[in-house]
């Protein structure tokens, strides 16, 4: 499964950079994107895994930037 997620207030692109490699480490990703620009994070992965991974990806980008909120 591949989906899009808005992103609020990423402020920085090197953070943006550092949310994509960390999620990237996570079991089941298949791929991801964090574009700071369009201000949106693709994020692929099995379907069956996928809310796991989305909780997962969401608790990363908190502890990276704890204002960022993930439009879910």
């Amino acid at each position: 499964m591949k989906k899009t997620f808005e992103l609020e207030d990423l402020d920085c692109a090197h953070c943006a950079q550092k949310m994509q490699d960390a999620i990237a480490k996570i079991d089941g990703v298949d791929s991801v994107i964090v574009n700071f620009l369009s201000q949106k994070m693709t994020l692929e992965a099995a379907d069956e895994k996928f809310d796991d991974i989305l909780k997962q990806a969401v608790k990363t980008i908190k502890k990276v930037e704890p204002d960022c909120t993930v439009i879910l």
